[in-house]
């Protein structure tokens, strides 16, 4: 029980059906069916399952990018009210891809861009994660080629020029391992500035995650 284990919806998404994949999650043992549209929550519940992270925008468009303020704002705003109607505990989103960017222009706008929201997802009771990601392997899904949030310490010092506890990091061990040459000893090192941490990668079926409860 110290470790409650999570699977992804859209992974198994052309072999089962959600109630399937809820059937399994709980034959398995996990706690969570995660990235899982919100219609869904209510038979969740009924199943004993939690979804331990909620989508919201995607990897692509993200904050670094003032253009995309807009976009991102509401559909976080829209996924935080949902999540904290339901008491389900965190909200995913992303730095956005670098194109033009320079880092540190990334970094200041992602830093303005969460300030408008992060006090909400306070009020709300809500962990905003930001998901790290690897830009070197060259694999579908398995790599993310130009994506700003590849490095843990750039997370940190985002999160800690936000300002907020409830700016957290989602610690991809995969990614982490091949973007930072570590794993596990990351978690440790950033521990508090990370919700949960995932343990598989894109292209396995049924990416497992283990996080953390409520």
């Amino acid at each position: 029980g110290r470790i409650k284990q999570s699977i992804v919806q859209w992974c198994f998404e052309k072999y089962w059906p959600v109630a399937k994949t809820m059937q399994i999650a709980r034959q398995l043992g996990c706690a969570s069916v995660e990235l899982i549209a919100p219609e869904h929550w209510d038979e969740l519940k009924k199943n004993g399952l939690v979804c331990a992270i909620a989508s919201s925008h995607g990897f692509v468009k993200g904050m670094n990018d003032p253009a995309h303020w807009d976009y991102c704002l509401e559909l976080l705003r829209k996924r935080i009210d949902e999540c904290s109607a339901a008491g389900f505990p965190n909200v995913i989103s992303f730095t956005g891809m670098r194109e033009k960017i320079p880092d540190d222009v990334g970094l200041k706008n992602c830093v303005q861009g969460f300030k408008k929201i992060i006090g909400y997802a306070e009020q709300k009771k809500v962990n905003i994660c930001l998901e790290m990601l690897n830009s070197r392997v060259n694999e579908y899904m398995k790599c993310h080629p130009a994506y700003m949030g590849d490095h843990t310490d750039g997370f940190v010092e985002l999160i800690k020029k936000c300002g907020n506890e409830r700016m957290k990091i989602q610690l991809y061990i995969y990614h982490v391992r091949i973007t930072d040459d570590a794993g596990t000893s990351r978690i440790r090192e950033h521990l508090h500035y990370s919700t949960q941490a995932s343990t598989a990668g894109h292209a396995r079926p049924g990416r497992r995650r283990e996080h953390q409860g409520n």
